[in-house]
């Protein structure tokens, strides 16, 4: 689909079909052969048809050359996962094996078990035996298993293993792309928020990732000493011109810049976008006596301070936070960027989490504000319905311009309703309805001193979507928050009063957390924000919860809060062993085992 912009390859799963060595007179062994590697090819097939890397290419799948049914045949697949970059394991059997004979043993691979529900040979006693042993050596590995019987000669992935697998997969090709890979923060602290506080530690310890850092004034000087790539910025400043529609200007007349200003401030954030791109990534286009800056960062994730000491004085980064973070931009549909505003590095890395498990662009907003059915009422004379209803009101998500322009909701699917699409498919159309659906607005003086452009636009429709906030707390470590829910559409005339009474120039998105009525933080929305960790959430389109706990349990991470149907949490089957309450389970299963790269 697209070049990788990072360096580093993609993390490969390799299948391994484990089978009974028993040969003999009845030769067990060669009874197996066919319906083993046929379990094997099946799940190769599932994986590569619907599991992609964030570029957009089908994941690279790899089989053992032979079934496994001793330990040389183990060394021999092993061999062969190191040289093919393998990260995540898949063993598969539809018989017993000699489970500590068999098993993957490297440490730093992320494993599962599928075991064959069939009456023939015993695939579920291999199962439980091989887990037994992960457990026991403290190699969690995640169990999978048919809740229905299927015939010896049946090829077919029944719809619950199906599920488990592609969850697994899922979440596994998330965990491991980010190995290696940087988080850059750009300037430092802002403002005193705690989640741009970054903890180098905790991103080297759990993630496998690095972090690199770059003061604001490395823009500055790369724009003063031409250090970009001049056709991309005209190319990006032609389009941006043509396509960005100016929205107005809600400062008052006499701190008004002039139309001089504006328009050399407009061009100032369109090479900042430009500039961050090529700190993220690199550029192969600059001026060979640039060869040191053209390297850099290898970044999956960045952050921006901006606040105070660059906003108080430089356009504020608004446009490159909201253009990265979207879809596309001038070239056309990209792989969108993670680009933190405030560099909240925790919300940053939660909007990571979930691009590499959807490939679709992430949201950044403040948690800002509760409206009650009450409070609405009062406001605007309106009656709640839907599903803001069903929550006892909704949140209203809103920050200065760094959310995906996508969220807008005017992309469309097949069958006309608003969807944040994974990036391949954002058709010109698509961008198009974005685009004409997003004004640029002088930013807001009393915020921003330096000027600059906020993008501004409501999200009018309803879409399933998933907030999570990811925190770090002294002496337990980090925890993640997960809420499911639906973006809420108002009448026009309730949002516009209720959305004036913060800034009528940022992005708006209403939101309702699904919730149950029972006590505890899912109650009401009301509930939900007043146990929300920290002021700023990631917000992805879909109901993902499910995948994220999968992947946090995968990186150690325990789930503090979600609202998650018990049915679809998978976890490793370790976890089992920790109680019979899933959460404080989780929290101990992740103490004991610890961050994968201590």
């Amino acid at each position: 689909m697209a070049k990788s912009r990072l360096v580093g390859s993609y993390p490969v799963i390799g299948i391994r079909p484990t089978i009974d060595g028993r040969r003999g007179a009845l030769d067990v062994r060669g009874s197996l052969e066919e319906q083993t590697m046929n379990m094997a090819k099946s799940a190769a097939k599932l994986f590569e048809e619907n599991l992609r890397y964030s570029n957009g290419e089908p994941v690279k799948v790899v089989i053992a050359d032979t079934t496994i049914g001793r330990v040389g045949e183990s060394a021999a697949c092993a061999d062969k996962f190191r040289k093919e970059g393998v990260d995540i394991t898949l063993t598969v059997t539809p018989c017993w094996c000699y489970g500590a004979e068999t098993m993957d043993m490297d440490p730093q691979t992320i494993k599962a078990v599928w075991g064959f529900n069939g009456t023939e040979r015993p695939g579920a006693v291999y199962l439980a035996s091989v887990l037994a042993t992960h457990a026991q050596k403290g190699l969690p590995a995640f169990g999978i298993y048919g809740h229905d019987v299927q015939e010896a000669d049946d090829t077919s992935i029944p719809a619950d293993v199906e599920e488990k697998l592609l969850r697994f997969g899922r979440a596994a090709v998330a965990a491991a792309s980010m190995r290696g890979k940087s988080y850059l923060q750009i300037g430092s602290v802002t403002m005193g928020i705690g989640g741009s506080i970054i903890d180098s530690d905790f991103i080297e310890s759990y993630l496998g990732m690095r972090v690199e850092s770059v003061d604001e004034v490395e823009i500055i000087r790369r724009m003063t000493e031409g250090i970009y790539d001049h056709a991309e910025f005209e190319k990006a400043l032609k389009w941006a011109k043509e396509t960005c529609k100016i929205g107005w200007d809600k400062n008052p007349e006499e701190l008004q810049f002039s139309p001089e200003k504006k328009e050399e401030q407009f061009e100032f954030v369109v090479k900042m976008a430009v500039i961050i791109k090529e700190l993220m990534n690199g550029c192969d286009n600059l001026d060979p006596a640039f060869s040191e800056e053209a390297i850099g960062h290898n970044a999956l994730a960045a952050g921006f301070q901006g606040q105070r000491q660059w906003t108080d004085f430089y356009p504020n980064g608004d446009f490159a936070e909201a253009m990265l973070n979207t879809s596309f931009d001038w070239n056309g549909a990209r792989e969108p960027y993670i680009l933190a505003t405030e560099n909240d590095v925790l919300n940053g890395l939660g909007m990571m989490f979930m691009k590499l498990l959807t490939n679709r662009a992430q949201i950044f907003a403040d948690v800002r504000t509760y409206w009650s059915p009450e409070a609405v009422k009062k406001a605007t004379g309106y009656d709640l319905e839907g599903v803001a209803k069903e929550a006892g009101g909704f949140l209203h998500l809103i920050n200065s311009g760094a959310a995906c322009l996508d969220a807008n909701g005017e992309a469309k699917d097949e069958n006309g309703n608003a969807v944040m699409k994974q990036w391949w498919d954002i058709t010109e159309e698509d961008q198009k309805a974005i685009m004409d659906n997003t004004e640029w607005c002088m930013a807001d003086n009393g915020y921003f001193r330096g000027g600059g452009y906020s993008s501004r636009y409501e999200t009018k429709a309803q879409m399933p979507a998933t907030m999570i906030r990811l925190n770090l707390v002294k002496g337990l470590g980090p925890v993640l928050q997960i809420a499911e829910g639906w973006t809420v559409a108002l009448p026009a005339e309730v949002s516009d009063k209720l959305w004036k009474r913060t800034d009528y120039t940022w992005p708006c998105t209403w939101f309702a957390p699904r919730c149950d009525g029972k006590e505890g933080p899912f109650k009401t929305a009301y509930d939900v924000m007043n146990n929300w960790g920290a002021n700023h959430g990631a917000i992805s389109y879909g109901h993902i919860g499910a995948d994220l706990i999968t992947m946090c349990s995968m990186l150690r991470i325990p789930v503090s809060m979600h609202n998650v149907p018990e049915k679809d949490i998978y976890r490793p089957a370790a976890w089992n062993a920790f109680g019979m309450d899933k959460e404080g389970a989780d929290f101990r299963a992740c103490k004991n085992y610890g961050p994968l790269y201590k």
